[in-house]
């Protein structure tokens, strides 16, 4: 299974996002693309619209993810939004996705998400 993970760079989307995606069960035989680890440089749009899942982390608002979400959107990728308790997000998300979830902190997230992939099959 191929997951492409989304996130404004306004996020701490190191420590808040990639290290506990990493150090969590759900890493084990999923393949996470985590577009700016390690500095790669990638096509992000054939990867996504290649993905068997989006994940997007949207307590930001960011141009570049919008577009990101589109991708996926046309392509048939199912998206599951997070965002941390007390952000602001935008309404459109019901448009690209049926899951917009809110969490608490990066343990909240991870097992959320953890409930989501396994309840979807993926």
């Amino acid at each position: 299974m191929k997951i492409y993970v989304s996130h404004s760079r306004q996020f701490d989307f190191l420590n808040e996002l990639y290290v506990p995606i990493r150090k969590s069960h759900m890493n084990a035989g999923r393949d996470f693309f985590l577009p700016h680890e390690d500095g790669r440089e990638a096509n992000n749009k054939q990867i996504i619209t290649t993905s068997d899942l989006m994940i997007a982390e949207v307590s930001f608002s960011s141009t570049g993810q919008g577009i990101e979400m589109g991708w996926a959107n046309l392509s048939g990728v199912p998206i599951i939004c997070m965002y941390k308790k007390g952000s602001k997000v935008s309404g459109w998300l019901k448009d690209v996705s049926d899951s917009v979830i809110e969490y608490s902190d990066s343990a909240d997230m991870i097992g959320k998400i953890e409930d989501f992939i396994s309840k979807a099959n993926f």
